[in-house]
């Protein structure tokens, strides 16, 4: 699990950059006035004690997420040794996961940042900075009594990064830094957590059969082949999903059911080769990725499969490029059904599988 570390002065746009940077990387937002809030609304006062407590509950449960990582905002004051190891303590607990800690700090000047201080979004989120007068008050206090801004050289992490954000947009600043450290962008990683493979089950084939029809029904209009999962009986169905080594899935977005995956072998003694057949989305969610997902999903589920083998339709190029985005590569002879459809297999070969 990797943390990145945006640090810098009152209102210089810590959170502000931090929201931006989700909207482009598989990160998520954990700025330092989630845990302030609640606190100071419940108790009246700072409770440092319980917010460190809270911080590191989060802390410990978001590594055990499916994301690359946390983003953390920290106005860290350089002159006090604690600060220092209060960062080292959450870099060295990020490490221990194997991950990577990246560090940003963010400098503007003060007459930038108390306009900032009055930014709709900034008083949104954080309740104590409506009392305008107060908050600029604090923010010049906060300035003269502590060191808010490393000097040149003295940051000696190695994932570093300083910018001077006075003149910089929150999301040019967030590309700038998702730019520098090779951040993976979110969107694969993003549909990949809300697509999910949930098993079909025996009194649900009527309506898997529906969606099956529906799916495929443009396909058979187009080409007429009367090889096409559109006309053929809810029999055909039932046998599929009957088989002992094949199982039926239903593809799952935000909950919703927007298709369906058949995988599994035709030799129930053959373990390491494994069919896609059918699959299948409903033509109101085609075209949105979610089809690769599903494939992915479907790697997940038999780790120890070394071939995976599918057929689809030459004419169709986006299913062509869909299944080679996925790993497989054309294989054998081109199978003619009519005068408009040919049909091309596809394999994807792994020696050593996922297991």
């Amino acid at each position: 699990m990797d943390l990145m570390l945006i640090l810098g002065s009152g209102a210089v746009g810590k959170m502000t950059v931090g929201q931006k940077l989700t909207e482009i990387t598989d990160f998520r937002l954990f700025h330092n006035h989630m845990m302030i809030e609640p606190v100071l609304e419940i108790f009246g006062w700072f409770h440092g004690e319980l917010i460190t407590k809270l911080r590191d509950d989060i802390f410990d449960e978001f590594m055990k997420t499916e994301y690359q990582g946390l983003i953390f905002t920290y106005m860290m004051a350089f002159d006090i040794p604690s600060e220092w190891e209060y960062i080292k303590s959450l870099s060295d607990r990020f490490e221990a996961t194997g991950g990577t800690v990246y560090y940003v700090e963010l400098v503007a000047d003060q007459e930038e940042r108390l306009r900032r201080n009055k930014t709709e979004n900034r008083l949104a989120n954080k309740a104590s900075k409506r009392d305008i007068a107060i908050s600029d008050e604090r923010l010049k206090s906060e300035d003269a009594n502590y060191r808010l801004v490393s000097y040149e050289g003295e940051i000696p992490f190695k994932n570093y990064l300083r910018i001077d954000n006075t003149d910089l947009a929150p999301e040019d600043c967030a590309r700038k830094i998702k730019e520098f450290f090779g951040l993976e962008d979110n969107k694969n990683r993003k549909l990949l957590r809300r697509v999910k493979l949930v098993e079909v089950k025996e009194e649900e084939i009527p309506e898997l059969y529906e969606m099956q029809v529906r799916s495929f029904m443009p396909l058979y209009e187009k080409y007429h082949d009367e090889c096409s999962p559109a006309i053929e009986g809810i029999e055909r169905v039932r046998a599929r999903f009957s088989a002992d080594n094949r199982k039926y899935y239903f593809i799952m977005k935000d909950g919703a059911r927007v298709g369906a995956i058949n995988i599994g072998h035709k030799d129930p003694d053959e373990k390491k080769i494994s069919f896609i057949s059918p699959l299948f989305i409903l033509p109101e969610f085609q075209n949105r990725g979610i089809g690769y997902a599903a494939i992915q999903k479907a790697f997940e589920i038999l780790p120890e499969v070394v071939c995976w083998k599918l057929d689809t339709i030459l004419q169709e190029p986006a299913n062509c490029h869909l299944y080679e985005k996925c790993g497989f590569v054309r294989v054998g002879e081109e199978k003619p059904i009519n005068d408009k459809m040919t049909l091309v297999d596809y394999e994807r070969n792994d020696p050593w599988g996922r297991s």
